[in-house]
This record gives C-alpha cells, sequence and structure tokens, in this order.
C-alpha cells in the first residue's frame, strides 16, 4: 500500500508539472519591457504582445530571425513535453493501481521506473533550458548597457516550478526501494510460515 501510495503521488506530482511545462511553454510572458509608464512589450516562445489597456499580439514570423535563445528554449521546451507525455503512458503501465501486465510484477515494477526516470530528464531539461534562457537575456542586458530594461514574466517561475515538479514525480515513481523491502518480508514471512508450519504436526 506504501508504494502504491508513493507511486500515485509521484504520477500526480508529474501530471501538474508536465501541466506547467506546456502552460508555460504556450505563455507570452517571458520577458517584460516597459516602455514608458504605462506600454509593456511581452515576448514568449511563440509570439510578442505590445499595448497598455488593449494589448495586440502577433506571431513569430521567421524562425531563423529569432534570437538563439528563443530559438533553443522553444525546441528543448517541446522535447520535454513529448518526453513527459512517453513517460505519462509508460508510467500509467507500470503503476500498480492498474491492470496492464498482471502477474509480472517484477516487470510492471521496471516499467514504473523508465516511466519515472524518463520524467526526471523531462524536468532536468525544462529546469535546466529555463536557467540558460534566463542567464541569455542577464548577459545581453549587461552588454546593452542597461538600454534595454527587461524583467522576467510568469513563464520563467511557472516553467521552474514545472520541471522541479516533474523531477519529483519522477523520483518517487522510480522508486523501488519500498515495493522491494516489502516483497522481501512477505517473503520471508511465507517463508517462515511455511517451514513451521510443517514441523506443529510433528509430536
Amino acid at each position: 500500500m506504501a508504494s502504491s501510495g508513493l507511486q500515485l503521488l509521484g504520477f500526480f506530482l508529474s501530471l501538474v508539472g508536465l501541466a506547467a511545462t506546456v502552460g508555460a511553454t504556450l505563455m507570452v510572458e517571458w520577458k517584460m519591457q516597459y516602455q514608458g509608464k504605462t506600454h509593456r512589450v511581452f515576448e514568449g516562445l511563440w509570439m510578442s504582445c505590445s499595448g497598455n489597456v488593449r494589448t495586440t499580439c502577433e506571431f513569430h514570423q521567421y524562425l531563423l530571425k529569432l534570437p538563439t535563445e528563443v530559438q533553443a528554449t522553444r525546441a528543448v521546451m517541446l522535447i520535454s513535453i513529448f518526453l513527459s507525455t512517453v513517460a505519462l503512458l509508460t508510467s500509467t503501465v507500470g503503476m500498480k493501481c492498474t491492470r496492464f501486465m498482471d502477474g509480472k510484477a517484477e516487470s510492471k515494477s521496471t516499467t514504473a521506473m523508465v516511466g519515472g526516470i524518463m520524467f526526471m530528464a523531462a524536468g532536468l531539461l525544462t529546469f535546466i533550458i529555463t536557467s540558460w534562457y534566463v542567464k541569455m537575456i542577464v548577459q545581453i542586458v549587461n552588454e546593452s548597457h542597461r538600454l534595454q530594461s527587461f524583467e522576467f514574466g510568469n513563464a520563467v517561475f511557472v516553467s521552474w516550478a514545472g520541471g522541479l515538479l516533474t523531477m519529483a514525480g519522477g523520483a518517487f515513481l522510480s522508486c523501488r526501494r519500498c515495493s522491494r523491502s516489502q516483497s522481501t518480508v512477505s517473503i520471508s514471512s511465507n517463508h517462515l510460515f511455511s517451514t513451521t508450519h510443517p514441523k506443529s504436526n510433528y509430536v
């Protein structure tokens, strides 16, 4: 029961982390710039918006003309989402609360562990690429002698949170010590019962 509870906890944490990663990838508020007191410019991975009261947005039309940090972050975030989706399907098959692969406890546990490792890899990719994006923006601001003042939007923090939640969920899913210790205790108790029970028939 404890192992099933940890698997469910890891699965839901990874699911929330995946949702946060998808949301951060689609959000516009990766980078903000204030032009004057009221006019703001938002730049995301897919579009940019500007305005004060009414905001107008337009998609990035030319991929090759985008900054390097935007291209790299977009690509790695998509890879992370794809990897998390595959891990979600794999973990569903390997979880104890599902009826897939019944009668194959070892294979089922290994499948859940593989899904957890994939979740951890996806979360690590999200966290690393977000940190690299922040580093690149700070470097650009420093090289421009603060002529362009940027602030980081909510998408950066949502992406960090998504990466951490995905890694935490994957760590719970890939933990096999609980299930192994529980199985060894049950095996040893059954072995003890089988050895002591026949002796009770003798005088």
